[in-house]
């Protein structure tokens, strides 16, 4: 079975786990199930590829997204910023589209726009659905979107970022390094 057949029986699988309705509390379920599905895709697809680079890009990317988003959380926590429109703490930024958009970014950067395109769809998603159950304000979703952006920017290189090549000419010869940002 191929890796892209293999990835497509998995995710059909791991939506199959959950029953989908249209009721405000389900709502919020479906919003979880896709914020946690675009990181675990995006690991995923770096495994079935044999991406070795990308699993530890990965693993950076995520880390640092979540590390900046919860000091980011703490600092705001006691201006007003920091309140949800539901009245709870730690509103700003939205850690839930943090997390998928560090997936997005991961997969946008490492694989190329027909990757990070559906995952930064699936991550306004998870952002309408924040706001839409009263758990964040756009601001806050805004924010995390744009923060996963940068952080992938810094952590994440392209697939075939770096290219090394002999080069000769009539009177010399040389190596030419090519590195893609």
């Amino acid at each position: 079975m191929s890796s892209s057949r293999s990835f497509l029986v998995m995710l059909v699988l791991w939506f199959s786990l959950f029953r989908v309705s249209t009721a405000s509390a389900d709502s919020a379920l479906i919003g979880h199930t896709v914020m946690a599905a675009i990181p675990v895709s995006a690991i995923a697809i770096a495994f079935f590829k044999h991406d070795t680079e990308g699993e530890k890009q990965w693993l950076r990317n995520l880390a640092a997204n979540q590390a900046l988003t919860s000091v980011a959380r703490l600092g705001f926590n006691e201006t007003d910023w920091g309140r949800r429109p539901n009245g709870h703490p730690y509103g700003f930024p939205s850690g839930h589209v943090a997390f998928a958009g560090s997936g997005a970014a991961f997969l946008s950067e490492r694989y190329g726009w027909k990757y990070g395109v559906p995952a930064w769809i699936a991550t306004a998603y998870v952002g309408y659905n924040r706001v839409d159950n009263n758990s964040h304000r756009w601001r806050d979703v805004i924010a995390s979107g744009l923060l996963s952006y940068g952080v992938g920017k810094l952590f994440v290189t392209p697939e075939n970022a770096t290219h090394i090549a002999p080069v000769i000419g009539p009177d010399w010869l040389g190596m030419r390094w090519q590195r893609s940002w």
